[in-house]
């Protein structure tokens, strides 16, 4: 049987100090996969007094939450979803490690044979970009896009190929320059330290990545509120 889907949104509301209570809390959306997932409760806390931070999450029929958001193929199907009703001041978001791992062509699920196709490949991963950025700049956010993280060549589950990141941030970046979208560069912010930061034979982080990761992301935001 489909799974079906409900999108619900993590709210953190941080209240202003006194000297700043007159002003308008401005409403911060963060969309990406499970590695935002990660450093978003330290967004929350690097951004203490200054914002309200959201971050879309979804759940199966059985309430369980599961990784959003995916690849753009997602992005491009559920990007109204994500934007709701509210009106968003900054815009921070990132597709690609799911669009660079490889499935089934039969079953469409993940795969660990490398010579399967990809979720989105680099040409499919523009043309999806393109279209969810014509839909976040019809709510007049400030946009920053953040590249996607690198991970180690042999994984514990080996989906990706090795070196793929590059290749979809120099995509990526391509349309960001074109649309004048702020880049946060995630991945070459996290290249000299990674090693130190990053779980073993896998794409996800350890706690003090995560914090290291929320620093520049709170940082780039605090730069544009």
């Amino acid at each position: 049987m489909k799974q079906s889907f409900k999108l619900i949104f993590i709210i953190q509301i941080i209240s202003f100090s006194i000297g700043c209570s007159s002003n308008k809390i401005p409403n911060v959306l963060i969309i990406g996969d499970s590695i935002s997932g990660g450093y978003f409760p330290f967004v929350n806390e690097e951004l203490s007094g200054k914002a309200k931070l959201f971050q879309p999450l979804r759940y199966d029929n059985n309430g369980n939450p599961l990784s959003c958001c995916k690849g753009t193929t997602q992005g491009v199907n559920e990007i109204d979803i994500f934007l709701a009703d509210t009106k968003w001041d900054i815009i921070h978001f990132n597709f690609g490690l799911h669009d660079l791992k490889h499935i089934n062509p039969i079953t469409g699920k993940n795969s660990k044979n490398l010579d399967h196709p990809r979720q989105a490949s680099p040409e499919e991963y523009s043309k999806n970009l393109k279209i969810i950025i014509s839909k976040l700049r019809t709510t007049k956010a400030k946009l920053i896009f953040a590249t996607t993280t690198p991970y180690p060549d042999k994984l514990g589950k080996q989906m990706r190929s090795p070196g793929m990141p590059k290749i979809y941030n120099e995509v990526a970046i391509e349309i960001m320059d074109k649309n004048n979208i702020e880049i946060n560069d995630l991945y070459s912010k996290l290249l000299p330290v990674i090693g130190s930061l990053q779980r073993p034979k896998n794409v996800h982080f350890t706690e003090e990545g995560y914090k290291f990761l929320a620093k520049h992301v709170a940082q780039k935001i605090i730069n544009n509120l």
